[in-house]
């Protein structure tokens, strides 16, 4: 493969990331939902570690729909509020008493252990070549995830096949 591809500079951008702490593996598409636009697998792994006895809770209140439950919820309050509001804020959840957080921020000081914990649970990802719509199999080049959440998107282009000009308008006009 020609290091002047675009799927080689996508696969050394999601090799540096990985060496400074990123999830990434070749894989990781395949867990990506369309409909939900969320990574499931690492939302809920966040709240299992960071909240579990919140998660625990809502599980015994939900039953077997605790989790689609959430995603979608998930999914409805991104819409209406925004994703730095609900990585900010959390999300309201029937059933327990506080919002469940969907992030934590590095704490000013690290006086706190719980906080410092949630923040060292974070789950920073980037997946590649992620099929983003229901109607057709367009890809979006990287995705960059916090906890499950989209955060970012990155189209890549090399000197030596498209501009940004193309980047721009693929953005603009097809994705």
């Amino acid at each position: 493969m020609s290091v002047h591809l675009e799927l080689a500079f996508e696969k050394e951008v999601c090799d540096v990331l990985s060496s400074h702490g990123w999830l990434y593996d070749d894989k990781t598409a395949d867990n990506y939902d369309r409909k939900l636009a969320l990574y499931p697998p690492d939302l809920i792994a966040w709240l299992q570690e960071s909240q579990n006895d919140a998660w625990q809770t809502y599980k015994q209140k939900n039953g077997a729909k605790a989790e689609q439950r959430l995603l979608e919820r998930i999914r409805e309050q991104l819409g209406l509020l925004g994703t730095l509001d609900l990585l900010r804020n959390g999300i309201e959840v029937m059933g327990l008493p506080k919002a469940l957080k969907l992030a934590e921020f590095k704490p000013a000081l690290g006086l706190n252990p719980d906080i410092l914990a949630r923040y060292n649970a974070n789950r920073l990802r980037v997946v590649r070549q992620v099929r983003y719509s229901l109607h057709n199999e367009n890809c979006i080049d990287l995705v960059l995830f916090l906890n499950g959440i989209p955060v970012a998107t990155v189209e890549l282009k090399t000197d030596s096949t498209q501009s940004i000009e193309d980047a721009v308008w693929q953005y603009k006009t097809d994705r």
